[in-house]
């Protein structure tokens, strides 16, 4: 029976799902900006994948335990999703990915090396599990979504700051936004499946059916 609901808060217990050879675990992190953090867990090997070590390593890293990890991923460069990033690298030695374009910035902001600066297509391995990265810019030049096909079941899609339930991503211009719905129609919209189900970088998850009736709406009032 699948419990899982992705509704967390920080303060509360994560949330587990299994998703054929992945297991996703959902936390919220910091009172004031409740970001998440998903850990993913390859279930044959028990190898591991932080995606934004937003803050409170002080949750994080009981979370990731003696497993460690082998990668952490930062979704982009915004403050609020890389606060834990140096406590974590400190302590378990991972790799640090992030979209070619914003990694400068995380490195300079963190005082962490991005070691994989990743674009378009290419994967990160978590064990046996392949996360592809999509290329998704407007919020930052640099933001990446990860997806995972099940092939056991439906598609999952790990958005960042790109796309929430209700609409895209903030951006701060009118080519921005434009950049931002272009780049989701195309590459998450057109391609994946209505059951796709994705996991943002604040709040609860959604579907790609659920969101889909509303990409009209989004274009014609901007944001």
């Amino acid at each position: 029976m699948v419990t899982y609901t992705g509704d967390v808060s920080p303060g509360g217990s994560p949330d587990v799902r299994e998703a054929g050879g992945l297991r996703i675990t959902k936390v919220a992190v910091d009172e004031k900006m409740s970001n998440n953090c998903y850990l993913l867990t390859c279930r044959a090997t028990g190898a591991q994948v932080l995606v934004d070590a937003a803050a409170e390593p002080e949750t994080l890293l009981p979370l990731v335990g003696e497993a460690g990890l082998t990668t952490v991923v930062t979704t982009h460069q915004h403050w609020d999703h890389h606060r834990a990033l140096k406590a974590v690298v400190d302590a378990t030695g991972a790799e640090v990915a992030a979209g070619v374009p914003d990694a400068d910035a995380i490195t300079e902001q963190t005082g962490v090396e991005v070691t994989r600066p990743v674009r378009q297509g290419d994967v990160v391995r978590v064990g046996e599990v392949s996360l592809e990265v999509i290329a998704i810019a407007g919020h930052t030049p640099g933001s990446i979504a990860l997806l995972y096909d099940d092939p056991e079941g439906h598609p999952h899609l790990f958005t960042g700051d790109s796309l929430f339930p209700g609409g895209p991503g903030r951006t701060t211009d009118e080519g921005s936004f434009a950049q931002i719905m272009d780049e989701l129609e195309i590459k998450v919209f057109q391609r994946l499946p209505d059951e796709t189900w994705f996991y943002p970088g604040h709040g609860n998850d959604s579907t790609l059916g659920a969101e889909r009736p509303s990409l009209g709406q989004w274009r014609a009032r901007g944001w």
